[in-house]
């Protein structure tokens, strides 16, 4: 009777021990500087963090079914220079609008779907696949761009990421969407209850007649067109795409999603968690710029919350 009461208890401080943690360090911050709490600064909070949390949020739809995508950062690096190529003002090719934007994605949901197609009918490990394909994106991007950033981006492109609707940045605007689409199509579709049988028990999956495969690579396509929404979004806010932009991205998105609840062994995540994850990471570093931590220290600190997330999914995993 302990033993369940003990389970019980456990169980729920690691459903709500996120909530906890960021509210735990939104007040800590909040109280160590007085400049946090800013209308201002929550902006830019948020714009900050909207970035992080698209790419989070495809991760998500990966991470539920037991996979993982090293080549996120790529694939939005690769995606902001296609689409900048085809939105520098005066060029030859310049394109419109939402044949660049077209044309990032579209780049973007390819290399989505070969990682799909590699992991679910080649049978590939997830985390050697896509650092792989990691790997093959970002030599593309350099020879793409000849190493060189693309800049003198057109004012259509540039209102992408520096515009706003209302007083809210375009890009707080496209997470918010994306945010709302992710959970329509997760928690309240057919799909969504399918990416979650696949990852909890894939082989009773399969027996209940779900396309496990199709499955699997339809997560990562979601999982690469997000990305390269993300890639557009964040190239038109740095008005230039660098062929080196985007580095490290998929760590934070991988940190941003476990710390919000997703099983790195797969059926375990929901949206919300994954937001709050993203947010608890955005806020940590803004109250450190702040406070003028070195940048050094701040890579110290991101790499710990990493190792933490880690540890609590393998401690929960061993608890369920």
């Amino acid at each position: 009777m302990n033993n369940s009461l003990s389970k019980k208890n456990t169980l729920s401080i690691s459903k709500f021990g996120i909530y906890i943690a960021f509210a735990a360090v939104f007040i800590i911050i909040s109280i160590a500087t007085p400049n946090f709490l800013t209308g201002a600064n929550m902006m830019t909070v948020l714009r900050q963090i909207s970035f992080n949390g698209m790419v989070a949020l495809g991760m998500t739809f990966i991470i539920i079914t037991g996979g993982i995508d090293l080549s996120a950062g790529a694939m939005l690096c690769l995606a902001g220079l296609v689409s900048a190529h085809y939105s520098v003002s005066g060029a030859a090719d310049e394109s419109p609008i939402l044949l660049a934007i077209l044309a990032g994605v579209g780049v973007a949901a390819l290399f989505g779907l070969i990682n799909g197609l590699l992991i679910a009918k080649g049978k590939l490990p997830a985390f050697i696949v896509t650092m792989g394909i990691m790997t093959i994106i970002r030599g593309i991007s350099l020879v793409y761009s000849d190493g060189r950033p693309i800049t003198n981006l057109n004012d259509s492109y540039k209102a992408i990421g520096q515009g706003f609707v209302g007083v809210i940045p375009t890009p707080v605007v496209i997470f918010i969407v994306l945010i709302v689409l992710s959970v329509i199509v997760l928690h309240y579709s057919k799909f969504g209850r399918h990416v979650y049988a696949v990852g909890g028990n894939n082989r009773a999956a399969v027996a209940a007649g779900i396309n496990a495969d199709r499955v699997r690579i339809l997560a990562y396509v979601i999982g690469g067109v997000i990305c390269g929404i993300a890639g557009v979004a964040l190239t038109s806010r740095l008005n230039a795409a660098s062929p080196q932009a985007a580095d490290g991205y998929e760590l934070d998105a991988i940190a941003a999603a476990v710390i919000g609840g997703c099983s790195l062994s797969g059926g375990r995540g929901n949206v919300l968690g994954t937001i709050i994850g993203a947010l608890l990471i955005g806020v940590i570093g803004n109250g450190l710029d702040i406070l003028n931590v070195s940048s050094y220290y701040q890579q110290i600190v991101k790499g710990c919350i990493i190792v933490i997330a880690v540890f609590l999914d393998r401690k929960n995993n061993s608890e369920v």
